[in-house]
C-alpha cells in the first residue's frame, strides 16, 4: 500500500507530535508499506526503510517553529499544500494519513482525487486556537463547523486520549480509535546513574524534575512558585528543568532569582530523548504542573514507567490516566501544589509506593507492544475495507 503521510511540524525534533509520528512511521514500515512523508523544512532527517521525506521550501524568515497554532505554521502549511498537491498529481496513493491541521489538505485531495484519509487528531484545532487567542472566541462555531466536516469525511479518526475521543464523538465519525502514547524509556546506563548530582554539585539533596517545553500552559510559573513555598518547609531539594527555548529559560531563570531560589533551580535546556531514561532515573520526584488543555502529556507515560513518584495537577489532562493510587494529585494553585510536593519530599515510603504503582500501570496498560497492536489492528481494518471497496467497483 502507498501512503501519503502529512506531518505539519518540524520533523524530526524531540517533542510530542514528532515523537508520535516517528513511532507511527516505524510501525507502518514494519508492515511493508511505501510512504511519502511531507513535512516542514526544519528538523533532523531520520532514515527509514521505506519512507521518502519531502520537505517544503526552505523559508528563510520562518525559523524555530513552536508547538501549537502560529502564523509561522500557517505560512508553512501554505507551502505544504502545494508540495502535497504535486505529489498527488504524480503518484497513486491508497490512503492519506493526515496529522493535525493537514487534514484540511487531505479533505481537499479526497474531493479532487477520491483518496480516503485518516485524521490523526492530536488536539481539537477549534479548541486550541480559541484557547491560545481568546479574542477569537467568536470564530469558534465556524472553526467547529470545518472540524466537523473533516471528521465526518475521514475513514478513521485517531485520538490520543479519552477527553478528545469524547469531544470527537459528537460528530459521529465512521470509525473512532483512541491510540494513547507510550513510554519512551529504555535501559538505564549504570555509569550515568549519579552524574547529574555531581554535575550540579547538589550533594544529597532530593531532585524534583520537570521535562518538557516551557510554554505557559505547562504551568512553569506554578511549578517555580510552588517549589519556592516548599523550600521554606524543607530546604534539602533542588529543581531540575529539562527542555525549553532559550527565551523561555531566561524568563524563568529571572523569575527564580526574584523568588530567591535562583541557586536551587537548574535549567538544562533541551536534551535528546535517548538520554531521557538516565535523567528520569536520577530524579526523586517528577512533576507535571500543566494548567490548561485536555490532552494527556506524552511525558506522563515515561514519568510513570521510570518508577519514580509523580506529582501532577488534578485536572482532566492528567486524571484521564492518573488517580491517587499511582500519583500525587494537587490543585493547580501554588499553596496546594507545594503541599503535594512537600508531602513527597518528606515521605520516602510514599514516593516508593507511588513509583511502583505507576510503573505497574504502564507495564500492564500502556506498553509499546499495546500501541503497535492497536495501530496494526486499525490498518488491518482499513486495508480490508479498501479491498472490499475496490472489489465492489
Amino acid at each position: 500500500m502507498n501512503i501519503l503521510f502529512l506531518a505539519p511540524h518540524p520533523f524530526y525534533q524531540d517533542r510530542g507530535t514528532p515523537i508520535a509520528v516517528d513511532l507511527l512511521l516505524r510501525t507502518l514500515c514494519e508492515r511493508g508499506y511505501k510512504i511519502d512523508l511531507v513535512t516542514y523544512h526544519e528538523g533532523r532527517t531520520i532514515q527509514y526503510n521505506s519512507v521518502n521525506i519531502h520537505r517544503i521550501f526552505n523559508i528563510p524568515f520562518v525559523r524555530n517553529i513552536r508547538p501549537g497554532f502560529s502564523w509561522k505554521k500557517v505560512i508553512c502549511d501554505f507551502f505544504m499544500f502545494f508540495k502535497v498537491f504535486s505529489l498527488a498529481l504524480r503518484k497513486p496513493y491508497q490512503v492519506i494519513h493526515a496529522v493535525e491541521e493537514s487534514v484540511f489538505i487531505a479533505l481537499f485531495l479526497k474531493f479532487l482525487f477520491k483518496i480516503p484519509y485518516i485524521y490523526d487528531m492530536d488536539s481539537s484545532l477549534s479548541q486550541q486556537i480559541v484557547e491560545k487567542y481568546p479574542a477569537w472566541a467568536f470564530l469558534s462555531p465556524l472553526l467547529e463547523f470545518f472540524e466537523k466536516i473533516a471528521v465526518k469525511r475521514s475513514e478513521v479518526v485517531i485520538t490520543v486520549c479519552d477527553s478528545l475521543t469524547g469531544f470527537v464523538g459528537k460528530y459521529n465519525p465512521k470509525r473512532l480509535v483512541t491510540l494513547r502514547d507510550v513510554s519512551l524509556l529504555g535501559d538505564v546506563e549504570e555509569e550515568n546513574q549519579n552524574c547529574l548530582k555531581r554535575e550540579l554539585g547538589i550533594d544529597n539533596n532530593l531532585i524534583v524534575m520537570y521535562v518538557g517545553n516551557l510554554e505557559v500552559y505547562q504551568g512553569i510559573d506554578l511549578l517555580i512558585e510552588s517549589f519556592a513555598l516548599a523550600l521554606k518547609e524543607m530546604d534539602k531539594a533542588d529543581l531540575v528543568v529539562i527542555g525549553g527555548a532559550p527565551s523561555d529559560i531566561e524568563k524563568y531563570k529571572s523569575k527564580s532569582s526574584v523568588l530567591g531560589i535562583g541557586d536551587r533551580v537548574h535549567f538544562l535546556g533541551p536534551r535528546p530523548v535517548g538520554v531521557l531514561t538516565n535523567y528520569l532515573s536520577q530524579a526523586d520526584i517528577l512533576v507535571s504542573p500543566r494548567i490548561k488543555g485536555g490532552n494527556t502529556p506524552m511525558k506522563l507515560y515515561s514519568y510513570l514507567h521510570s518508577g519514580k513518584a509523580v506529582l501532577a495537577t488534578d485536572l482532566p489532562t492528567h486524571t484521564q490516566i492518573l488517580d491517587r493510587s499511582v500519583a500525587m494529585l494537587s490543585a493547580p494553585i501554588p499553596t496546594e501544589f507545594s503541599k503535594g510536593m512537600l508531602s513527597l519530599m518528606q515521605n520516602s515510603a510514599l514516593r516508593l509506593q507511588l513509583g511502583r504503582a505507576g510503573k505497574k500501570l504502564i507495564e500492564e496498560k500502556y506498553s509499546y507492544e499495546s500501541f503497535k497492536r492497536e495501530f496494526n489492528s486499525l490498518y488491518d481494518w482499513l486495508e480490508a475495507r479498501l479491498v472490499r471497496e475496490d472489489t465492489a467497483v
